[in-house]
């Protein structure tokens, strides 16, 4: 089985979506299949498009990129589509679009939850194969190992942590609850630590603020903490939450988005209005909450072995997907000179980073 994966890896602090292709790209390799980040080989059975923006820097390539693949190298090809985003997490206009426009090179699409599959049936994604993939985090780094629960008598220690500084992550909650801590009903009672970035010109007055952390770092970090909050809108999955679920801690999450369905069970829930009575809530039952988070279970194991199982599946089925395949747009000897200058292209700058690395 070779796979590429349409995602440039990166290291140090960087978003989920990273995480996500770090860990099924260790996955993949352990289960055997031969995994690379470019389409510059005719044998590669199985397509990942993660980012069809080529705008961004995790981006290997576009479904443009995919779509002269299939056309002029290996029709044969499966295409797997995973979508992890959406404009109503950051206010943006035209990334559905793109990503609906994106899809229709796709073979089955992969949603990161449901309430996310859902809204892109609503705005008209086409009605293909598709399944709901939840994220999760490695075992082996965000863990409760080290983890202290509450002693009831310490000030209760709460810590969020995000990438992105999108005043939608929660910035109105995390303004609060740095007001809250200057106010005598509740200063002696919570401490409050924001790891990651803020929106340009935010300021905490009264919050510790970290700069953005990663890996065993950042578990180290959130361990030192008892309850994880969050109040990002609209959030197609995140990876922030996780990690504090793993981490030991009871969640505080907003009903919003995805929250809901990867939180439910592990914490309580709140609307902006009843954030402070909320709060006072999972005081009152911390030590039930504790309790359930060793059965916490959005690993990144788990996650990695649904989507080796799919990939598996899909291809055992090739050829009934093939056949209901939409016809690809014709080449023309245009594209197909375009396509054959990037790829020697492409091919140039590959070998030359991989000289550069082995120097």
């Amino acid at each position: 089985m070779k796979i590429s994966i349409g995602m440039k890896l990166q290291s140090g602090p960087w978003g989920g979506g990273n995480q996500f292709a770090v860990a099924l790209s260790a996955y993949l390799k352990q289960q055997g299949a031969n995994v690379v980040h470019h389409l510059l080989d005719k044998d590669i059975d199985l397509i990942l498009l993660t980012e069809p923006r080529k705008s961004s820097l995790s981006s290997a390539f576009t479904d443009r990129d995919i779509v002269e693949y299939l056309t002029c190298r290996n029709p044969e090809a499966l295409v797997v589509h995973r979508i992890n985003e959406c404009d109503e997490r950051k206010g943006t206009r035209d990334v559905n679009r793109l990503l609906i426009e994106a899809n229709r090179c796709a073979d089955h699409t992969v949603f990161i939850a449901s309430w996310l599959q859902e809204l892109f049936i609503r705005q008209g994604i086409g009605d293909k194969s598709r399944s709901v993939i939840l994220n999760g985090a490695d075992h082996s780094i965000f863990n409760a190992e080290g983890f202290i629960p509450w002693d009831h008598s310490s000030p209760l220690k709460i810590v969020t942590h995000h990438w992105g500084g999108n005043w939608l992550k929660g910035f109105d909650i995390y303004q609060e609850l740095d007001a809250m801590l200057a106010e005598p009903a509740w200063k002696d009672r919570i401490t409050f630590t924001y790891i990651g970035r803020t929106p340009e010109g935010f300021r905490f007055s009264n919050t510790n603020h970290i700069q953005p952390l990663s890996g065993r770092q950042l578990a180290t970090e959130l361990r030192k903490h008892h309850i994880y909050v969050t109040a990002s809108r609209n959030e197609p999955a995140g990876m922030h939450h996780i990690e504090g679920a793993m981490c030991g801690m009871p969640l505080l999450f907003i009903e919003s988005g995805a929250l809901p369905e990867y939180c439910n069970g592990y914490g309580v829930s709140f609307t902006p209005e009843m954030f402070r009575q909320k709060l006072e809530e999972i005081i009152a039952s911390y030590d039930h909450w504790a309790g359930t988070l060793s059965g916490y279970p959005n690993s990144a194991e788990k996650m990695c072995e649904n989507y080796h199982a799919l990939f598996s599946n899909l291809l055992a089925r090739k050829n009934e997907l093939l056949a209901l395949r939409e016809p690809l747009r014709p080449a023309t000897l245009f594209m197909k000179s375009s396509y054959m200058l990037n790829h020697i292209t492409r091919k140039i700058k590959y070998f030359r980073k991989s000289l550069q690395q082995e120097r």
